[in-house]
């Protein structure tokens, strides 16, 4: 007899039988036990204490939802329903219990079905079609490495309520909508040791609406901020009112005891004049900041207004004139009191915290604003060189502008990795190192600029130095999600995995609609090992931007690392002309056994990147079984400094080398942190 902890029970409405006989071969076919057998759905004492050994024995309880069981008040399945909710009364909340299926299109939030079934997203499987990779989360959870186990000392991994890798959407099959994937990526992130967890209920279903309220609990002091509209009559100021909208969240952002919604998910309703329930339920806040702004030649209007999102009730509103001059301290007013209106009592200080490394001086707050306009959308080196001038034409103004050297810095990085090549790259990341530096001596207290020379300390492998800024700069924003996924990332090329985790939940929940988040927290899984969730995190991503091709190579890692080959295939095949593209089929082709294609790929890349691609050459050969030419060019990375051998600790690719013992001693010499 199979062993409860290894079966699945599988619940459904008799009129739902050929759905769910779907459902249940595709599990049996993965070689998991499934508890349904439709003969014996009867009724009677014989059948009843069956089904309640069986509900209480097995290890995932599949609920099948649909307008069949909608239909009816009455049936079997309701007991069986009962049932299961009973005993996740019994259970540990990190424990991964309730798989909701839904066969067509009932909506969750109106379904009628208990509470705990309501609070998981659901996977929708139409007409009980069902993907493989729906077989293998189910059959994740059903491994001994998904148990619930305890916490790692130290970690922040506290128990929240129970999630299955059901939330992950299949890449394939029919259309799936953009806000069942932002659950894709919430659902991943599993803590070490405790298996699939769910995010502290991070996001709530596109189908809500006030009526829902009651189900509707956002997280205590949460806020977005929706885009300011321009009311200049001027098209081009458009950067003015949309750049004074993210340095007021970043204002807020700094305010500890507030959560923020990032700037990429709150400026995802730009031009679509959401209603503030739909806002307030997509990105799982309560309340929210909207308001205009009117600037002349030398003065501003700022209109703002705070809207209960619960209620929808106004909690507070107000209209500004202010000089040019003042718009640093016009901030501040406009965050403490909206602070106040939450009722969040600030601390001693908030202001100059909220001031910290901003500027007085109009003509470099307005460059600083043409800057972050222009980076913003950056695919080129001249508009890279677009916004290093405006940046820099902002520091001219202002010596002291700390916000500005700091932004100027990631560009000079983002310059050095993309556009740069040789000297004038070294000279960009010398520049960066430089502005990061001033960035700190400045604004001590920047987390902003503890960001950014640990990203410059990165590159020039310095990584325990690297790693002390990165760790300054998540303690003090925790509330930027920019700053926790670059943190969670650094925290896994460190294996320290737990911190990654920890850094990647709370970078998604502050920003679930940003594709680059869920891209670094997913490569943070990727260094992890786990797979399975980085796989999830990209196919988030580019379910956000498909147009981003560096995403789709890292699918097709995440594929490559769980053995499916063919998956890897085809999502390089679709960046098959990038850098990243061509490592990756290098690899993918072997496996395959094409070695003339994957010869080929390698040879194309060689001709495009010469010596400066030395460590993908030696990831290629190390995946290939060619370990004397994989050290060769290991050796020779590091003769170049290449600063992605901060990656060495973890990167998969380079496992078949770490028992070399000239790869042990480029790892000594990195100096990465216990």
């Amino acid at each position: 007899m199979t062993e409860p902890a290894k079966a699945v029970f599988l619940s459904y409405a008799s009129q739902d039988a050929e759905a769910a006989q779907r459902i249940c071969d595709a599990l049996r076919a993965a070689g998991i036990e499934v508890w349904f057998d439709q003969s014996e759905l009867r009724g009677g004492d014989v059948w009843d204490q069956k089904i309640r050994h069986q509900i209480r024995d097995c290890a995932l309880f599949i609920p099948i939802i649909s307008a069949n069981t909608q239909a009816r008040p009455e049936g079997y399945f309701r007991l069986e329903w009962r049932l299961a909710d009973q005993r996740t009364h019994l259970m540990g909340r990190s424990r991964a219990f309730l798989v909701p299926v839904c066969i067509d299109n009932t909506p969750d939030l109106d379904a009628d079905a208990p509470d705990s079934f309501l609070a998981i997203q659901w996977t929708r499987l139409p007409a009980g079609e069902t993907s493989t990779v729906f077989t293998k989360r189910v059959a994740h959870l059903l491994s001994p490495e998904a148990a619930p186990a305890p916490a790692e000392a130290g970690s922040t991994a506290a128990a929240v309520p129970q999630a299955t890798a059901a939330l992950r959407q299949p890449a394939s099959g029919p259309a799936i909508s953009r806000q069942t994937q932002w659950v894709v990526l919430i659902a991943v992130l599993a803590v070490v040791g405790v298996g699939y967890l769910a995010v502290d209920k991070f996001w709530i279903s596109s189908s809500a609406t006030p009526s829902s309220a009651a189900r509707f609990a956002p997280p205590p002091h949460s806020i977005a901020v929706l885009p300011f509209v321009n009311m200049s009559g001027d098209p081009k100021q458009e950067y003015f009112s949309e750049g004074l909208t993210e340095e007021l969240l970043n204002s807020l952002s700094r305010i500890n005891e507030l959560q923020v919604a990032a700037r990429t998910s709150s400026f995802s309703f730009q031009g679509e004049h959401p209603d503030i329930a739909t806002v307030a339920h997509k990105l799982n806040v309560g309340a929210v900041l909207e308001g205009s702004v009117r600037r002349s030649a030398h003065t501003i209007r700022v209109t703002a207004q705070l809207i209960n999102a619960v209620s929808g009730f106004h909690l507070w509103s107000q209209t500004y004139d202010r000089d040019l001059g003042d718009v640093l301290k016009l901030q501040t007013e406009i965050a403490t009191t909206v602070a106040s209106s939450l009722r969040v009592a600030l601390l001693e200080g908030t202001g100059r915290r909220i001031e910290l490394g901003g500027t007085s001086d109009p003509a470099a707050f307005d460059a600083y604003l043409r800057g972050l306009k222009i980076a913003r959308t950056a695919d080129s080196a001249a508009e890279t060189r677009a916004a290093l001038a405006a940046y820099t034409d902002a520091v001219q103004h202002d010596p002291d502008f700390a916000t500005a050297f700091a932004e100027r810095s990631v560009e000079l990085t983002n310059f050095a990795d993309f556009d740069a090549h040789g000297a004038e790259a070294g000279e960009a990341y010398d520049r960066a190192l430089a502005d990061a530096r001033t960035a700190v001596r400045l604004a001590p207290d920047l987390a902003l600029g503890h960001y950014v020379l640990g990203v410059a300390r990165e590159n020039f492998l310095q990584i325990p130095e690297a790693s002390e800024e990165f760790e300054r700069a998540a303690e003090l924003a925790p509330g930027s999600a920019r700053i926790q996924a670059a943190y969670s990332r650094h925290s896994a090329q460190l294996r320290h995995t737990a911190a990654a985790l920890s850094a990647g939940r709370r970078a998604i929940a502050l920003d679930p609609l940003n594709f680059h988040v869920h891209r670094t927290v997913g490569i943070a899984l990727l260094l992890s090992r786990r797979y399975s969730d980085a796989l999830a995190a990209f196919e988030t991503a580019i379910s956000l931007q498909p147009d981003y091709l560096r995403n789709h190579v890292l699918l097709g890692a995440a594929r490559y690392e769980l053995g499916d080959l063919q998956g890897s295939r085809a999502a390089c095949e679709v960046a098959a002309a990038t850098l990243g593209g061509k490592v990756c089929l290098a690899k993918t082709y072997q496996k395959l056994g094409r070695r003339a294609d994957a010869e080929a790929e390698l040879q194309a890349l060689r001709a495009s990147s010469g010596d400066e691609g030395a460590l993908d050459y030696a990831a290629i050969y190390a995946q290939w079984g060619e370990v004397a030419k994989a050290l060769e060019w290991l050796e020779t990375a590091w003769r170049l400094r290449d600063s992605s051998l901060a990656e060495l600790k973890a990167e998969p690719d380079l496992d078949p080398l770490r028992n070399e013992p000239r790869f042990q001693a480029i790892e000594r010499e990195l100096k990465f942190p216990d």
